[in-house]
């Protein structure tokens, strides 16, 4: 889609904002012949951001350092799925129950 779509999906979101958050590379949409092309994935990030700024109050000096750290969070929640699926196709029945039990005695 291209950058007038995604102004039209984002409720709030002027094409200039959007502009310098590509510049800025906190939307990074493919680019094709000098034209951006964004994905759903490019929509959600500048929903997010729009979010962190209008509804949140981030100014947007502080945006990198938020955007960052929830790129952290995010990265840390799919390797955490990842180590579950593989302990749960790979780890045999008695040693999960270890595990979940011994998660449980610790709050986790």
């Amino acid at each position: 889609m291209n950058i007038e779509i995604v102004v039209a999906q984002v409720p709030g979101l002027q094409r200039p904002d959007l502009e310098r958050w590509v510049a800025n590379e906190w939307v990074k949409p493919d680019q094709h012949d000098g034209e951006y092309e964004f994905y759903d994935i490019d929509v959600a990030r500048a929903r997010l951001i729009r979010d962190l700024r209008d509804e949140m109050e981030v100014n947007e000096a502080a945006l990198p350092v938020v955007l960052s750290l929830l790129d952290q969070l995010y990265d840390l929640r799919r390797r955490m799925h990842e180590i579950s699926d593989a302990i749960d196709h790979t780890v045999p029945e008695e040693v999960r129950q270890k595990l979940a039990a011994h998660l449980a005695k610790r709050g986790g």
